[in-house]
């Protein structure tokens, strides 16, 4: 599928998704994000795709905030039905069936820190920065971004950064837990794609139950170990759980197949 403000790319079963506007740093559109939303879907179910890098396109910027243009004359109803239809595709990306990472090339501000957030994983390069400057603007991150970013660092310091503006660089956000690692920039893709390697090497099975089960843990209606529980027997009956344990035992390595 063509995209307008996306290029993607599948190789050796991991998609990328690279966000191409960057005479505006990568800035989203609605238009953007319902792009993403789409793409993600279709990665969904596609069997070939095994992985997702969503990164943004230059060296620059990740995503540097939503395009603000948009926003301008938007009523009250108009702001919550933007936030909502950006909250359903980020909420999608969270909740993939598949590993999601992004790799943040640069700036990741606004809905860019969002987004990130809304990935399973985040690997930084050390130009990278990431911020919830929308009070600058009257405004306050609507895709998520409140929710997230205390699930992530904690209710202080995220309290501080959405009521300051104020922006972290990659090894602040590394310390906060906000990343997973930080490298210098001509390393940023192919540190995603090493943990991609050992992540697909599990079982495809286990690993969607291992994103189900952590993002149970967040979710206001349900239980977190009751979920764990139902996560847990399902294994029981996948064809992984049998070739998991029979190469455990036969000390050889398994071949999930992700069934």
């Amino acid at each position: 599928m063509i995209f307008e403000n996306l290029l993607t790319a599948i190789e050796n079963g991991v998609l990328t998704i690279t966000i191409n506007r960057p005479d505006k740093l990568n800035a989203l559109t609605k238009k953007t994000v319902e792009e993403i939303g789409i793409a993600v879907r279709n990665a969904e179910s596609d069997a070939t795709v095994k992985a997702i890098i969503i990164t943004g396109s230059g060296q620059k910027s990740f995503v540097a905030g939503a395009d603000i243009a948009e926003f301008i004359g938007l009523s009250v109803e108009q702001g919550k039905a933007l936030a909502r239809s950006g909250q359903v595709v980020f909420k999608s990306i969270e909740n993939c069936s598949k590993p999601v990472i992004a790799a943040v090339n640069g700036f990741a501000l606004g809905g860019g820190c969002e987004l990130s957030m809304a990935c399973h994983l985040r690997v930084a390069s050390e130009n990278a920065k990431f911020g919830q400057p929308e009070v600058n603007l009257g405004l306050i991150a609507g895709y998520g971004g409140t929710q997230r970013l205390i699930e992530y660092i904690g209710k202080t310091k995220a309290m501080e950064l959405h009521m300051t503006g104020d922006l972290i660089n990659a090894e602040q956000a590394l310390s906060l837990g906000l990343v997973n690692h930080v490298v210098p920039q001509d390393q940023l893709i192919a540190k995603c794609l090493e943990l991609l390697e050992k992540i697909k090497s599990k079982s495809p099975r286990a690993i969607t139950a291992v994103i189900n089960s952590v993002n149970a843990y967040f979710e206001t209606n349900v239980d977190g170990f009751d979920a764990e529980i139902e996560e847990f027997g399902k294994c029981f009956a996948t064809e992984d759980f049998k070739e998991g344990t029979s190469a455990f035992i036969e000390k050889r390595k398994a071949s999930f197949v992700g069934r």
